[in-house]
């Protein structure tokens, strides 16, 4: 056989090697962040629909960040027929410790716990913001009307430091992330205090009736006037404002999902300063979806000149 006939003689194929099979903790990992967009799909449609609009990693890490927050929300404002305030305190108490342990461990037997550490360990949330928050929400279980001390604390541990959150996922793997977070910040908690205030006035009727509780300070739902609404809403206007100038210098692949946020509650301002304040404590005000569209359309529009 020549040299030329024995190249041409077929080949046999070098089979690949095999996959290297996963290591059973990242298949944890994803069921983790699974749970926490499914916690997110159940309890807010608005919500989700702007976080659609981010990119990965950042998508995630915002998931699991308020599907901890849900969570926690949940234990305070539905509670079981069969339990007592006491339970809910223990409860509350138990997923803080079981929070804080997670970041320094990453790791939790609580599958939303375990995604919220994981992100929270990859973004550099620490317990500085977490414990504010977990504060906040315990002050729901045993006060039910707020001086503007409280009431400012409140809002810091409930909503600002949520929004603080979200900026350093927002700004995860960025050069500069520190020097960005430290100029954003103020903005980051005035959206967060904005969001939260428009909460409160959505549901002033039914914080009253059914949970007792009255968050505005000096503000009585069983008193509530146009005057009252309008000083209130010119409070959380004048938080949108000053938060807009941060949005506008947040990086372009989160820009356009907290625009949409920040329109969609913007929009809530606007429709709750036209119901007259009588009718206003009475219904939970909501954007009809296509309005909702409309101010997508809006925010696509503002992050692609």
């Amino acid at each position: 056989m020549s040299a030329l006939d024995a190249d041409r003689e077929p080949r046999l194929a070098t089979a690949a090697p095999p996959p290297a099979p996963e290591a059973p903790h990242l298949l944890y990992d994803r069921v983790a962040e699974a749970s926490a967009a499914l916690v997110i799909g159940h309890y807010s449609t608005s919500f989700g629909m702007a976080c659609r609009l981010l990119r990965e990693p950042v998508r995630t890490h915002v998931r699991n960040i308020y599907a901890l927050v849900r969570v926690a929300d949940e234990l305070v404002d539905a509670p079981r027929p069969d339990g007592s305030r006491a339970t809910q305190a223990r409860l509350l108490d138990a997923l803080e410790a079981d929070a804080v342990a997670a970041l320094r461990t990453g790791h939790s037997a609580n599958l939303v716990v375990h995604a919220f550490a994981r992100s929270a360990r990859a973004c550099g949330i620490g317990p500085e913001l977490l414990s504010p928050f977990f504060e906040s929400m315990r002050t729901d279980l045993f006060r039910a009307e707020h001086d503007q001390a409280s009431f400012d604390r409140y809002v810091h541990g409930s909503a600002e430091v949520v929004g603080l959150m979200c900026l350093r996922a927002f700004l995860v793997g960025r050069p500069g992330a520190d020097a960005a977070y430290d100029a954003l910040a103020p903005g980051a908690r005035r959206l967060g205090a904005a969001f939260q205030k428009i909460n409160f006035l959505r549901d002033l009727g039914a914080d009253a009736n059914g949970l007792g509780r009255r968050y505005f300070p000096g503000v009585d739902p069983h008193a509530f006037d146009d005057a009252v609404r309008d000083r209130l809403l010119d409070d959380i206007d004048a938080d949108l404002a000053v938060s807009a100038v941060a949005v506008a210098l947040l990086p372009a692949d989160s820009r356009r999902a907290v625009w949409l946020a920040h329109g969609l509650f913007a929009e809530l301002s606007r429709r709750m300063r036209r119901i007259p304040a009588d009718q206003l404590r009475g219904q939970r005000v909501r954007v009809p979806d296509p309005v909702k569209a409309r101010v997508l359309a809006r925010s696509l529009l503002r992050t692609s000149r």
